[in-house]
Parts: structure tokens; C-alpha cells; sequence
């Protein structure tokens, strides 16, 4: 192994939070006048922040008002329905035993995704959870990779982002770490090779095994748990 440090992006690579945050907009945009969007268009609008996604279904001037709905009802709701993806207890329990430093650096709200780390028993596992508001800057900003490098004492060096979008391919590219990318969020294997991605991996196992020479340990239980 490597890498001293492997930063994870948190939805579609170690947690499935889809079902929650479509709930969230199927409650906000009716409330506006506008048609409730499907689960795949809520897919494919979600990785760069809230407010990037959100302007995929609303006007401007409409924006603060969908904010607001959809925060209400996220932090309503947000603890219903969320799962770790298979692999990823076992991934960030041998990343812990092999003296890795393991962290999130995400464009999710920070105070939410650190709750939901918590929900989901990880916390333990990680070093840090970097997300927005946490900061001025968002993926992939270069700006926020080097804060939480510093934070975490790391260097990038020995630094991999292990994700599953554009967003992450780019953030790893100019923050000058390496970038391991799964299929398990919101982009497949071909756009996330489109957009530069050399290490594509079916989901956190193959990842895992292939990327990081790490496999679970016989016997182990792992998979998603609420």
C-alpha cells in the first residue's frame, strides 16, 4: 500500500444516499409549481453542491426558495434511507489496520455529512470529514484538497481521492494526487474515462483489491447497514 492518506468522496462512492436526496427534491419542486423530478435526473444533477445541482431544476430567482424548502425536509429526513455501499466498512477497517489515514472530502453539507458518518458507525474510521460550508471551497478547487492535506499532516504525494464523478477526477487532477474512481454514484465507467479517469473500478471490493492489494479478511461481514 502505497498511499498514507486516501481521501473518499462520500455519495455514490461510500454511502448510497440517493433514495434521501430524491425524496428531498420531489418534495421541494412541487412545492414551486414545478413537476416532481425522477430519481435519474436527481442522479444526474447531483456532485457539485447543492446549489449547482438544484439550479438544474429551478429558475434563479426561484433558488432561495428551493433552498430553503429542500433543507427543511433534508434535515427532516435525511437519516431515512441512507446505506454504506458494499465494501466500505471493510475497505476503511483495513485502510485503519494498515496505518492509513483515511478521510471525506466532499461538496455535501459538512454538519450533514458528518452526521451521517456518524449514523452509519464510521466516524471512528476516518480522520476527518471536509465538506461544504466547511470552508469557501468546493470541489475542485485546489484550495480545499491542500486544506485538508494540511489538516490531515499529509502529502500529496502519498495521496490517492477515490470517487465517482467528473468532480472527483478533476479534483484529484489539480490537486495532484491520484485518483481510483468507482461506477457505484453517478457516472459510468466510459464518461469517467472521457474526462481522464485511468482507474475505473466496478465498486469499492474490486477497488480494493485491485488498487490498494487490500481484500477482506475471511469470514468478514461487511455491506451496507442503516
Amino acid at each position: 500500500m502505497r498511499f498514507r492518506t486516501v481521501l473518499f468522496d462520500l455519495d455514490g462512492t461510500l454511502i448510497d444516499h440517493l433514495p434521501a436526496i430524491h425524496r428531498c427534491y420531489a418534495r421541494t419542486l412541487p412545492q414551486l409549481g414545478l413537476p416532481a423530478p425522477t430519481r435519474e435526473e436527481v442522479r444526474r444533477a447531483i456532485g457539485g453542491g447543492l446549489e449547482n445541482a438544484m439550479r438544474r431544476f429551478v429558475r434563479e430567482d426561484q433558488l432561495p426558495r428551493a433552498l430553503t424548502l429542500y433543507r427543511e425536509c433534508w434535515d427532516q429526513t435525511m437519516l431515512d434511507g441512507v446505506e454504506l455501499m458494499p465494501g466500505a466498512l471493510t475497505l476503511l477497517g483495513a485502510l485503519r489496520a494498515a496505518g492509513v489515514t483515511a478521510a471525506v472530502l466532499t461538496n455535501k453539507h459538512g454538519p450533514s455529512s458528518r452526521r451521517v458518518c456518524r449514523h452509519l458507525g464510521i466516524d471512528p474510521l476516518l480522520q476527518g470529514v471536509f465538506g461544504a460550508g466547511d470552508t469557501p471551497w468546493l470541489k475542485p478547487d485546489p484550495q480545499l484538497t491542500a486544506h485538508a492535506l494540511a489538516h490531515l499532516h499529509a502529502d500529496a504525494a502519498t495521496t490517492c481521492l477515490v470517487g465517482d464523478s467528473p468532480f472527483d477526477a478533476e479534483t484529484a487532477r489539480r490537486g495532484g494526487i491520484a485518483g481510483f474512481f468507482v461506477t457505484t454514484g453517478t457516472h459510468s465507467a466510459e464518461q469517467l474515462r472521457a474526462v481522464g479517469a485511468g482507474q475505473v473500478y466496478p465498486d469499492l471490493p474490486a477497488l480494493a483489491r485491485n488498487a490498494f492489494g487490500l481484500a477482506p479478511e475471511p469470514g468478514g461481514a461487511d455491506g451496507s447497514r442503516k
